[in-house]
């Protein structure tokens, strides 16, 4: 059985009109002798306005209720597909996760997919019809519905196309493809045919949109590969697979980047074993990511200051945290809401010596100063002040050849 797992996001069906052209698309690979398997998220808009209704009732609303009020928007985009394919002459019904059942472990907003129950599905799909399965959803051992955190209907597609061994798992959305960098920013930038999940997934992590990191690594470990496609124009996307299955001149793949951080340094911190953690341990209890680190020891040994990233959006929680944790002391707290951090990407900086002078040479010519740096092996981010961001996207771009 020729299965294809199709995956709309939801620009694709943010109005009526696109969930008739998503029908379409459907409908194109049924006529291709597929059985297709159908993955919707939210209409646009919608999981923002159910979670601001969570927020005028309550400011401590219940985990639990919150998984079961922002998992609706799902079932009424699922719903009005398999509305139209019956429209259109097809056999076709929604499926909420828990009548699939689709199963879950991890606390609730943050859970992953274990096991999928294919004995239904399979059974619909062998008499003629076309499943529409709600994303971004699942149950729990305690029969309570489940979300997979946002973007979580990629997840979604990605271990639904795992337990029915699909032959294809299609993203469709508002992009077509993955491009070497934000092309609202580099015009210049080009869509890149193959992809590794490795680069793929530091590009997601430090700042490109076009799928979450979370569902990247869940390709990654279980080997699906993934193609983003737009729902708007028929034209090919981008395949997201093995490194083994990739063969590029380009050392770097891509410039990645991010608006919304924060850098803060404390200074004159005393420095004995465990401070690190004692400084980081609240942010942890509180859910706050915590990215680039920096740690500089002062010449008598007693003191240091450290410098770490956070989303803009957790920074007021992050300083009284901070101002309220006994278990550190410092001189000072300097705080910077107007940094943004760049990176350049590539498998092929493994092997190939030069790469970090290139990208410091590159940013030295056009006067940007670098506040911070972290590395890996595929991948070398540094913070920048925001006012330089596009200048050092535009000067990296070019000095790694992906304009051409």
């Amino acid at each position: 059985m020729k299965i294809v797992v199709l995956k709309f996001g939801g620009t694709s069906v943010g109005s009526i009109q696109r969930i008739k052209n998503v029908a379409k698309i459907v409908i194109s690979y049924l006529k291709k002798r597929f059985k297709v398997i159908v993955i919707s998220s939210a209409m646009s808009g919608e999981t923002n306005k159910l979670v601001k209704l969570t927020k005028q009732i309550s400011d401590n609303f219940s985990p639990s209720e919150y998984d079961a009020i922002v998992a609706t928007g799902e079932q009424i985009s699922s719903s009005l597909i398999a509305g139209r394919l019956n429209d259109k002459g097809y056999i076709s019904r929604s499926w909420l996760a828990w009548q699939v059942p689709i199963f879950t472990t991890g606390d609730y907003s943050h859970s992953r997919i274990i096991n999928i129950n294919k004995k239904n599905i399979l059974k619909f799909i062998r008499k003629g019809g076309v499943p529409i399965i709600s994303g971004f959803q699942g149950i729990n051992s305690k029969n309570r519905i489940t979300t997979i955190g946002r973007g979580g209907s990629d997840a979604s597609a990605i271990m639904i196309a795992k337990f029915f061994k699909a032959q294809k798992c299609i993203i469709y959305t508002d992009v077509d493809g993955v491009y070497t960098t934000d092309p609202n920013v580099v015009p210049k930038a080009k869509k890149i045919k193959k992809i590794s999940f490795e680069e793929m997934l530091e590009m997601a992590s430090l700042g490109a949109k076009v799928m979450q990191p979370h569902s990247i690594q869940d390709a990654r470990l279980n080997r699906i590969d993934i193609e983003v496609r737009s729902s708007f124009k028929n034209l090919s996307g981008s395949l997201i697979t093995k490194r083994k299955n990739i063969s590029t001149k380009n050392i770097i793949r891509g410039v990645s980047f991010t608006k919304n951080d924060a850098k803060i340094s404390l200074i004159g911190v005393k420095d004995k074993p465990g401070v690190a953690a004692a400084i980081f341990e609240p942010l942890f209890k509180n859910s706050i990511n915590v990215d680039m680190v920096v740690q500089n020891i002062s010449s008598n040994k007693k003191e240091t200051d450290l410098t770490f990233t956070i989303k803009n959006e957790d920074l007021t929680k992050t300083k009284k945290l901070i101002k309220k944790n006994r278990k550190i002391s410092f001189k000072n707290i300097i705080i910077d809401e107007k940094v943004s951090k760049v990176s350049i990407v590539g498998v092929g900086m493994i092997t190939t010596p030069g790469v970090t002078f290139r990208m410091f040479n590159a940013l030295a010519r056009k006067n940007i100063n670098i506040l911070v740096i972290s590395t890996s092996e595929i991948k070398i981010s540094v913070l920048v002040d925001q006012k330089n961001l596009k200048k050092a996207v535009d000067v990296l771009h070019k000095e790694f050849k992906l304009d051409y």
